[in-house]
């Protein structure tokens, strides 16, 4: 699953990376947790746009307060789910990030990782948006596990490889949503400091022993 990432600006070029205007700037964020506002890319009059959505689905027929908000979708399952079907047939995104957290261990035990792509400080999660008449929001994709990340976990977000992004926005070919090589991405244990939503600095990322 996918339940906490960051956001590196002093490393990542959004704009750059997935080629889209950046009407404002967006801020580093080091510990992103769900419902809170992130930015997305994705597919307006068919041109590729940044916006601002909400983390955690709310179905374009459902109400706003709807308790089940779901913040990952499986991939096995988007294309039949009643929540996510009508999402990946229209209306696919990009999450950019530059790493995200996974813990590993018994209940009252857990031991935060840090996980990232070797080569790149900036990538996209794919993902599926909706609207209903308050709110735009979005889910990140998950699949199953690579080697490395299995380590830690059974799952893992899906993590698009740049040349695809278009595909995904345009097509949504379901081939592309598979898990990241192994030898592309690394992770390492991080601070407690990360468990607390209300932490937010740069400090979260670094490596302890």
């Amino acid at each position: 699953m996918c339940g906490r990432f960051y956001l590196d600006k002093s490393k990542a070029n959004i704009a750059k990376h997935f080629a889209v205007h950046e009407p404002e700037e967006t801020k580093s964020s080091f510990n992103i947790t769900p419902s809170q506002v992130c930015s997305v890319v994705r597919l307006n009059d068919n041109k590729k746009e940044l916006a601002k959505l909400n983390w955690g689905l709310v179905p374009s027929w459902a109400k706003s307060d709807i308790k089940i908000k779901p913040i990952n979708a499986k991939a096995e399952t988007i294309r039949e789910k009643p929540y996510f079907r009508s999402a990946y047939k229209k209306q696919r995104c990009i999450i950019p990030a530059s790493g995200f957290y996974e813990w590993k261990g018994s209940k009252g035990h857990k031991q935060p990782y840090c996980i990232y792509p070797l080569n790149d400080p900036c990538f996209g999660f794919a993902g599926l948006w909706e609207k209903n008449e308050e709110l735009e929001t979005f889910t990140i994709i998950t699949t199953e596990a690579n080697t490395l990340m299995s380590e830690i976990h059974h799952r893992m977000p899906v993590i698009l490889n740049t040349k695809d992004y278009d595909t995904w926005l345009q097509e949504g070919d379901y081939e592309l949503l598979k898990p990241c090589p192994s030898e592309e991405m690394e992770y390492h244990l991080i601070s407690s400091a990360v468990n607390k939503p209300s932490n937010n600095s740069v400090d979260l990322i670094n490596f302890v022993e």
